[in-house]
């Protein structure tokens, strides 16, 4: 019965597990567990570095609750069961002619776990995925079924999308597709400066834009990704030679001596660096905006103003130098667009997200408190499912609508049917 995320960082022995494999099977959990005085969570793939699926009480299973319910190509709206992967997602899109407007690297989790931790993808003129959502069907605290959108209990809707699972079980998830396209990836290692300097121009350019920064090198691999098909295919052997040789096995081995023998980290981030190689092709967009990461890792991402990321990049980069224990992983920087959503990163504004990750077993919770304290000092959001130690008293400052969300919320679950640990520090007991 004991249940670990994917990074390790949390784990919970849940009283009592169910695996509902239909609406009527989600209500009756939540009745039976309330019956016994048990909170409830729904668990996704365990991709969030954060315990928001953790619970001591009723832990609903929700990988046999999967699949699309309907699709309408000329509209792009389909319907989605809560449990479905992102991968399996992209898999159906592909075959009826669709595709998500924007995606992160990691396709593993499930689509409800994704909108209601705020996972994004990059794009000065794109939302985070939660931004594709049109309608959500959730089951309340009490185990009645109700559906919302803009237009259909908004309030509840605009709470929900990104909801951290307080609000109900979401049941299905109806997205706004668009016709599938191709995308031109352009990815090659930059001097960090030449970045830096054209961070503004590159991120208003590109369709995509986003660039990895190993701590102690001097280069960035840079990535853009533009719609159209001007580039040719990447061969089979390149792939599988570039994704899983160099950036999963090799990088792996590299990672694991620096565990080993931490004074090598320095010097072998150095080489990591150094080995960046330039790749230009074209896929369709699920394969571009996907990454398969087989090295486990840790990881704290902020949400800052995007004209205070260069004074941010600046401090980070100062403060690196002085930990005393050295960093194996790269930051990585992304962007994204202003959205209403109520508690998501981007809230109100245009958006630049640092994210900043350790190999697991390293140390690193002083590196995580560094960026922390700095994204604090101009505003920063954390990313709901990464690493942090922010409570609800400090996110109230940061969300307008921070308490239009305990609202909904004392409106749905006055009881606090889906508690947990996380949500007590995020919004208050």
């Amino acid at each position: 019965m004991t249940w670990q995320n994917w990074a390790g960082t949390a784990t919970a022995d849940p009283a009592q597990r169910y695996w509902p494999r239909s609406t009527e099977e989600i209500a009756d959990a939540i009745k039976d567990a309330a019956a016994a005085g048990l909170t409830v969570r729904a668990l996704g793939s365990g991709h969030s570095f954060t315990p928001t699926a953790a619970t001591s009480g009723a832990a609903l299973d929700l990988s046999g609750w999967a699949g699309v319910i309907s699709a309408d190509a000329n509209s792009g709206l389909v319907t989605v069961r809560s449990g479905t992967t992102i991968r399996r997602l992209n898999a159906a899109l592909d075959v009826l002619g669709l595709a998500m407007p924007n995606l992160g690297d990691i396709d593993a989790q499930t689509i409800a776990g994704a909108i209601s931790t705020g996972t994004h993808g990059t794009g000065a003129r794109l939302g985070g995925i939660a931004t594709a959502v049109a309608a959500l069907e959730l089951i309340l605290a009490d185990g009645s079924v109700v559906s919302c959108s803009p237009q259909q209990r908004p309030d509840l809707f605009a709470a929900a999308q990104v909801g951290l699972g307080a609000l109900g079980v979401i049941s299905t998830v109806t997205l706004k597709c668009v016709p599938a396209f191709d995308l031109s990836a352009d990815e090659r290692p930059m001097p960090l400066g030449e970045v830096l300097e054209r961070f503004g121009e590159f991120a208003a350019s590109n369709d995509h834009f986003e660039f990895y920064w190993f701590p102690y090198g001097k280069n960035a691999l840079v990535k853009r990704n533009n719609r159209g098909t001007e580039l040719p295919r990447m061969p089979a052997w390149r792939h599988f030679f570039e994704y899983e040789v160099m950036e999963n096995a090799a990088f792996g081995a590299l990672c694991r001596t620096g565990r080993a023998v931490p004074a090598l980290i320095k010097p072998l981030n150095r080489f990591a660096a150094g080995t960046l190689s330039k790749r230009a092709y074209s896929a369709p967009s699920h394969q571009v905006f996907v990454t398969p990461r087989r090295v486990r890792f840790v990881e704290s991402e902020y949400a800052v103003p995007r004209e205070s990321l260069l004074d941010v990049l600046g401090e980070l980069r100062a403060a690196v130098p002085r930990l005393a224990d050295p960093v194996m992983f790269p930051v990585e920087v992304r962007v994204a667009a202003a959205d209403d959503i109520w508690l998501s990163t981007a809230y109100g504004r245009g958006s630049a997200y640092v994210a900043i990750h350790q190999y697991a077993g390293l140390p690193y919770q002083e590196y995580f408190r560094a960026l922390e304290s700095i994204a604090a000092a101009v505003g920063g959001r954390p990313h709901w499912g990464k690493m942090h130690t922010r409570d609800a008293a400090q996110l109230g400052e940061l969300y307008p609508r921070f308490a239009d969300f305990l609202r909904v919320r004392d409106e749905v679950d006055p009881d606090r049917r889906f508690a947990n640990s996380y949500l007590e520090q995020v919004l208050g007991p």
